[in-house]
């Protein structure tokens, strides 16, 4: 079971949307707690979100973690799924009010970090961490 979690493909450049995807999470947890009025528990109280004081450092927790989990590519199928669960409702709670009241134009500019972490999120379940990557050491011990 293990060996089909960290098994990866062998290209170089997936450490770059590793990169990207791992920094962006990781920066982004921080802040929430840095910064919980605004980005968050206040934000999920803003967006209407059910208990925001436990979801934002329940999230941001999360954020942090799987974010620095796929940073160096360690366990980097299993770090991606929370982190596209949460782009998945990230998506549905804010994305769709901007829909509704702006358009669509409106709402795919607002989205498109959302959107370029979802993908990023699914290339890495897919693909695994790739050549440089701690998942891909484990698999070559083996």
């Amino acid at each position: 079971m293990l060996q089909k979690i960290i098994r990866t493909n062998l290209s170089g450049t997936t450490m770059l949307l590793r990169l990207m995807v791992g920094a962006v999470f990781l920066s982004e947890g921080i802040q929430k707690f840095l910064f919980p009025a605004t980005l968050g528990a206040g934000r999920f109280a803003k967006a209407g979100l059910p208990n925001p004081e436990f979801l934002g450092p329940f999230v941001g927790s999360f954020e942090i973690i799987c974010g620095g989990l796929v940073l160096v590519g360690l366990f980097t199928r299993l770090a991606a799924v929370p982190l596209l669960t949460i782009m998945l409702v990230a998506i549905a709670t804010t994305k769709a009010t901007v829909l509704a009241n702006d358009g669509f134009w409106e709402m795919m500019h607002g989205s498109r970090t959302d959107w370029s972490m979802l993908l990023g999120s699914i290339f890495l379940i897919v693909e695994g961490g790739g050549r440089w990557s701690f998942d891909r050491a484990l698999t070559r011990q083996r």
